[in-house]
């Protein structure tokens, strides 16, 4: 472990929360450091086009969130490729933990580690994921060429996925349990005008069946929420689209949660339950979910925490 090093503001995650908070923070002159994590741009690098970004028509999330990363840089941002294992916020300055051994002491922290895809905990779905079961249309569409396909859920995260499946897939069938979609009108529109999208209502996923040698989906399971009946749908990809959690392990312990584990900020402020921390992005936003409330809500905790440390010099 390498000796602690001081930094004003230590902003945690690297989708357009964290990015627009590293840019308003650079341009206060803070000096901020933004640890990656797992997977830098966040949820937008495994989406494909993205129409709702203001200014732009139509734009690919992964171009979207490299421009992002390049403006934070140009500001001053030091951005860095690893992951924060462990933050004791108990006392401040705060203690931050890199899994390449790197110890932060931070007088102020942003939290924007994002959100993950939720899976349904079925011992089958865990048993072939990678091998025919998957969370992102857009990371795996492309090995379904020509094939049916089996896409779970009813918001806009599967009417997405179903509906970018179908530039591979020769159907897809969209099994959700209830008789009504609850995405966009516009994304639903455009899935019910779809050929190639069936959707199932009334069902839900009850097992993946496949081969063990080698391992691959064969078919689903799917169970009649009301009568029971339990039918089969051969295919050979399963995508399990039924939102997302947020990713609240680093501070699941240390701060007030709510609604399934989002983190609490006060009322029209990204303040946490401890002074000096900031929480901005889905892991704080059960409600919108949006890549530009996210980004606002970074431009928030940057303001908020500068305003923080002038208070607290």
């Amino acid at each position: 472990m390498s000796d602690p090093r001081h930094v004003k503001v230590l902003i945690i995650g690297s989708g357009p929360a964290g990015y627009t908070a590293a840019v308003y923070a650079s341009r206060a002159m803070l000096e901020p450091v933004l640890i990656q994590g797992i997977e830098p741009g966040g949820q937008l690098t495994t989406t494909t086009e993205v129409e709702n970004w203001p200014g732009d028509s139509e734009v690919q999330g992964p171009d979207l969130m490299v421009r992002m990363e390049e403006h934070a840089r140009a500001m001053g941002t030091e951005i860095v490729s690893d992951i924060i294992t462990d933050l004791d916020l108990s006392e401040r300055p705060f203690t931050a933990t890199a899994d390449s051994g790197a110890v932060y002491k931070a007088d102020a922290v942003i939290l924007a580690t994002g959100a993950r895809a939720k899976w349904l905990g079925i011992p089958s779905e865990e048993k072939f994921k990678g091998f025919g079961v998957s969370a992102c249309a857009t990371c795996d569409g492309f090995f379904y060429r020509g094939q049916e396909i089996v896409v779970i859920g009813g918001g806009n995260t599967a009417v997405e996925e179903a509906l970018f499946l179908t530039n591979f897939a020769s159907k897809v069938t969209l099994v959700h349990r209830r008789n009504e979609l609850r995405a966009e009108k516009i994304l639903i529109d455009r899935l019910m005008k779809n050929p190639k999208i069936e959707p199932l209502w009334h069902h839900v996923l009850e097992e993946v069946v496949g081969t063990d040698s080698p391992l691959g989906v064969e078919s689903v399971k799917v169970r009649h929420v009301d009568t029971g009946v339990v039918s089969e749908i051969p295919t050979k990809g399963v995508f399990v689209a039924i939102g997302h959690a947020p990713s609240n392990e680093l501070v699941i312990d240390q701060l007030e949660t709510h609604m399934g584990g989002y983190v609490v900020t006060q009322p029209d402020s990204t303040a946490t339950s401890i002074p000096g921390v900031f929480a901005a992005g889905d892991l704080t936003d059960h409600k919108y979910r949006q890549a530009v409330t996210s980004a606002g809500m970074g431009c928030m905790a940057a303001l908020e925490a500068e305003r923080f440390l002038a208070e607290n010099e």
